[in-house]
């Protein structure tokens, strides 16, 4: 699975306590050659580490033992390298296995818990940051999942959505000139009250941007029908009518609203945290990020799209240690500090945001506002 499946309501699954054990494994991975070629071994090597601490853990018994590695090899054999992104995520248990790629870097982990790893699928599902789009015309409805780099059409909510086939009665249907006009209908009116009613479903479910994509008279009667496109981030017009897309075409029409948002977006984080400044609230540097997320005083932490660092925990502060240097048997050493960080800074209500590389160079890469 990719990020944009991580939903709320699975995300909560996925945290939930399971019996013992619940194995996740993280590795980095690359989207292409040559440098995937290293992938495999990487990943053989992985699971040699996982096989071995399940025999050594007194706690596993030799059924469970077996049921999971069982899953593993499953997971294996479904694995597509051509679908590699930046990392690899396996989580499994006697009774399941998932497969989750990620467009954000996660460190070679093998953890045996009671529940899964989350904090590497949280993160990157914040960085990716999400939207909706919707293409709509006066008799068809589609919703497309995206990200800065993909876009792929959802299959949730009821979406797609056909209008049911109606008989264009010239005592029904207006003319604009010689042309029968669709958007002057009932039928038409109905069927976008329909696909607004399911929109707003999808929004509640699973809160993102959204973008609107078609016909101006199709965006124009969507506008005046139904609630959901208010908030809108953005929207494109089309000359032609909004199914006739696909995915890559619909990311490349949806490209200078996505810039303009996130252009909107950065200035606003700037704003927020320069009057977290003004007032005393802020907070900038990994440590004391780190010190105001655990103690639930963040309302917003901002971070870096690329900032990785490895630490050591010492007496509740965080000193950085060098990625090659660092001792990762060590309890005290936290490769993914970062997306630990992430995880517990939404688990804890604060807005996450990534921004631009080098923007926040003066604050060491990570800043937060305080709520107190």
């Amino acid at each position: 699975m990719d990020t944009d499946a991580l939903t709320a309501g699975l995300l909560q699954e996925l945290r939930a306590a399971k019996p013992y054990p619940a194995l996740s494994l993280t590795m980095p991975t690359h989207r292409s050659a040559p440098d995937n070629a290293q992938d495999a071994v990487r990943l053989r090597n992985l699971l040699s580490e996982a096989g071995n601490r399940l025999e050594a853990d007194p706690a596993v018994t030799r059924e469970a033992r077996t049921a999971i590695r069982q899953q593993l090899d499953r997971a294996v054999g479904e694995l597509d390298q051509r679908r590699a992104l930046d990392a690899l995520v396996l989580l499994a248990t006697a009774e399941e296995y998932q497969i989750w790629r990620l467009p954000r870097t996660a460190p070679e982990r093998v953890v045996l818990s009671d529940s899964y790893l989350t904090r590497n699928l949280v993160a990157a599902k914040a960085q990716a940051q999400p939207f909706w789009a919707l293409t709509v015309s006066s008799d068809h409805a589609a919703l497309y999942s995206g990200t800065a780099d993909s876009a792929q059409e959802a299959h949730v909510g009821g979406f797609p959505l056909a209008a049911p086939h109606w008989d264009p009665n010239p005592q029904r249907v207006e003319r604009i000139g010689d042309t029968p006009s669709n958007f002057t209908n009932e039928d038409t009116r109905n069927f976008l009250r329909d696909v607004d009613e399911k929109l707003r479903a999808v929004l509640a479910t699973d809160p993102r941007p959204l973008y609107l994509v078609g016909l101006a008279p199709a965006l124009a009667l969507f506008d005046e029908v139904g609630e959901s496109a208010k908030g809108a981030a953005g929207r494109v017009t089309k000359g032609a009518p909004a199914e006739n897309s696909g995915p890559g075409d619909l990311l490349t029409e949806l490209r200078p609203a996505l810039e303009a948002r996130r252009e909107r977006f950065a200035a606003e984080i700037d704003g927020k945290l320069d009057e977290a400044r003004g007032r005393r609230a802020f907070a900038g540097g990994l440590d004391e990020v780190w010190a105001a997320v655990r103690e639930g005083r963040a309302g917003l932490v901002a971070v870096e799209e690329h900032y990785q660092q490895t630490v050591r925990v010492d007496q509740e502060h965080l000193k950085p240690v060098g990625a090659d240097s660092a001792d990762l048997t060590d309890p005290d050493v936290r490769e993914d500090i970062v997306d630990e960080l992430v995880e517990a800074a939404l688990d804890n209500g604060a807005d996450v945001v990534f921004v631009a590389d080098d923007s926040l160079k003066e604050h060491g890469r990570v800043a937060a506002a305080l709520r107190f």
